[in-house]
């Protein structure tokens, strides 16, 4: 069969429908589709038909072959696929979902994602790769009311929805689980525990286990226990794995370095580090005489070693503690924990954010009484939180006000980033910055700071959607899409990015990656590093203070690399799912045909006002031997 050529056609063009009535055969009852013994030969060009049986694959784009391997093996097993952010994971899921959407002519095909915002841009990202019509997908929110809900499923067969949804409709039977045929998950790495992806699957395999399930990430987990939870939770039978230094991807990614800056603490943090550790000493000698902790020196203890000696004590208080005293120690054990917090603030992100931590503490906002109030008969702690106060609260602080640097690492960033301007200058080509830092006041401080750089540096933040206390207010997922497109349309040329910039989201071509803060899991890094690279040559630095931020970071690289070594290893120490269903009858195994897809564009409009309301699509009723035939089952 020809696959070359400009002459290529649509599916529809290509193949005709007219086969003979005694040619057609129904569908069986759970809809397995079957193949049409001796069929009428529908070709317009005279080929002969013995690749009848076949899988689609677009040239509409430029071809790849990783994509077209990964795409051909998540058909036929439930496949877990990790590419580096911007190699096309959508653009596989589409190939996948396609295919499955002509084999299974009244089947449901599901495309989940974490977000809101996600699941309306992987709609319209699916429909540019395959064009599977818009009247027949829909986006399903929680804001649609359920017995609507129920009419969408019913009327429609590509769905696109977080996993929240999903479960709500399959815990309500408005989901016709029966009639799943592809699952896709994206973010595939955040399906731990009792996730809501993990109950999507749990639920939907208690009914049926006649689906196919395609996961995507573009890491598969921050340590090898997490990637087997992920195996199992999402009964994964076999891994596409690609890294930055797999041959196959080169051609199609560019380079990018990653730069390592560590910043000492310098003197004046140094001096605040050491009074923030006297107040720390004071609450943690009292667990330590009451022998619920062990001593540790204060400097190499982590908040996580706390929650655990927490856990240990609620588990298995020791005999010689009473009732009153009991619930004390309890208090210390919070207390601590939330100064520890301030302590990793004020190492990682400067005196500025530790600052508005405990000022939720002290004026009630946080609504820890018991903290606030031992705190306050501090005198160590309450002199340290007043000289903070007069450094960062100025109620008329104008333009002209000197900035204070909270920590050696802000002067860095901010060296690093007018040298990037300076020298894209020079060039006289656009260039954009994305910053990402963990916490929401070091977002704002950071954005202050590079403002004063206008016009040169244009700045946006960009935060995820939850308020806590008087803290920075989260933006709304709408504001979240306003200002993604219009950084991406080039109003802005730096976003200073929380969490939620890292993943998924379409934020556009980015020459530098600045990471402020080291992370824990190497997941969150290579999110991060993905957002540059995709068009020209990306340069990533991250920036670490000396000391504990720096060997966090080293033990983060680490295990991503023992973890790409498990995968690839031959001896893989995983164990797969073992029953990955074939989801086509014994003997049918497609063959490959590339075609060139036409799609349209895409309304939003209609793709909003479909999703509401769920009317039927015009297609319903046609015959279902359009389907077969096409298929060529």
């Amino acid at each position: 069969m020809s696959s070359t050529g400009s002459n290529q056609r649509t599916l529809f063009q290509t193949w005709g429908v007219a086969v003979s009535q005694n040619k057609f055969v129904q569908p069986k009852k759970d809809d397995i589709p079957v193949r049409i013994e001796d069929p009428v030969p529908a070709y317009e060009d005279g080929d002969d038909d013995d690749d009848l049986m076949v899988w689609i694959y677009p040239t509409n784009y430029p071809i790849r072959e990783y994509q077209l391997k990964i795409s051909e093996a998540a058909l036929f097993q439930n496949t877990l696929v990790c590419l580096p952010t911007g190699l096309g994971k959508t653009f596989i899921a589409s190939v996948v979902m396609y295919n499955f959407y002509r084999w299974y002519p009244s089947g449901k095909i599901v495309f989940m994602a974490p977000t809101k915002p996600l699941v309306a841009q992987q709609i319209e990202a699916c429909y540019k790769v395959m064009g599977i019509p818009q009247a027949h997908m829909a986006e399903l929110t929680g804001s649609t009311a359920a017995k609507q809900r129920q009419e969408v499923w019913r009327s429609k067969r590509v769905f696109f929805l977080t996993p929240q949804v999903m479960v709500n409709d399959l815990t309500r039977d408005t989901c016709p689980a029966q009639q799943v045929k592809c699952v896709v998950i994206d973010e595939a790495h955040k399906a731990l525990g009792n996730h809501a992806y993990c109950q999507v699957i749990r639920q939907l395999g208690s009914q049926t286990l006649q689906f196919r399930i395609l996961a995507l990430s573009a890491t598969p987990g921050g340590d090898t226990k997490s990637v087997q939870s992920v195996i199992s939770n999402l009964l994964i039978s076999h891994i596409e794995l690609r890294s930055e230094e797999s041959p196959d991807i080169q051609a199609h990614s560019h380079q990018r370095s990653v730069e390592k800056v560590v910043v000492p603490l310098g003197e004046a943090l140094s001096a605040h580090q050491a009074r923030y550790l006297q107040v720390l000493e004071k609450f943690m000698s009292r667990l330590v005489q009451n022998r619920v902790m062990a001593h540790k020196d204060l400097k190499t203890l982590t908040k996580y070693q706390l929650i655990l000696a927490r856990d240990q004590f609620r588990k298995n208080p020791p005999p010689y503690i009473k009732g009153p005293q009991q619930g004390m120690l309890e208090g210390d054990f919070a207390l601590c924990i939330s100064l520890y917090h301030g302590y990793e603030l004020l190492m990682q992100m400067g005196l500025r954010s530790l600052f508005f931590y405990i000022q939720g503490i002290v004026d009630g906002s946080r609504e820890m009484s018991r903290a606030r109030n031992e705190l306050q008969r501090t005198p160590t702690f309450m002199d340290l939180y007043h000289e903070m106060e007069a450094m960062f609260v100025k109620p008329s602080a104008g333009p002209d006000e000197p900035f204070i640097y909270s920590h050696p690492k802000l002067e860095k960033l901010e060296g690093v980033v007018l040298q990037h301007f300076a020298q894209w200058a020079e060039t006289k080509t656009n260039t954009r910055v994305m910053i990402f830092s963990s916490f929401r006041e070091s977002v704002q401080e950071i954005a202050a700071m590079l403002n004063r750089h206008a016009p040169l540096i244009r700045v946006m933040t960009f935060m995820g959607q939850a308020s806590a206390g008087k803290g920075v207010k989260g933006f709304t997922q709408k504001e979240q899409l306003e200002v993604v497109h219009r950084f991406r349309q080039g109003g802005f040329n730096t976003l200073v990015s929380t969490c939620v910039g890292e993943e998924g989201l379409d934020i556009g071509e980015v020459d530098l990656i600045v990471c402020f803060d080291a992370q824990k899991n190497p997941i969150r890094l290579v999110q991060r590093m993905g957002r540059t690279g995709r068009k020209r040559q990306g340069r990533i630095v991250v920036i670490l203070a000396e000391g504990r931020e720096e060997r966090t970071y080293n033990q983060s690289q680490s295990n991503k690399r023992s973890v790409y070594k498990s995968i690839t290893g031959n001896k893989s120490g995983f164990h797969m799912y073992p029953n990955s269903p074939r989801m086509l009858p014994e003997g049918v195994n497609p063959n490959l045909h590339k075609m060139y897809i036409t799609c349209g564009q895409f309304d939003h409009q209609e793709s909003s006002r479909r999703s509401v309301r769920g009317r039927r699509s015009r297609s319903e009723g046609r015959p279902l031997f359009h389907f077969f035939f096409l298929s060529g089952l």
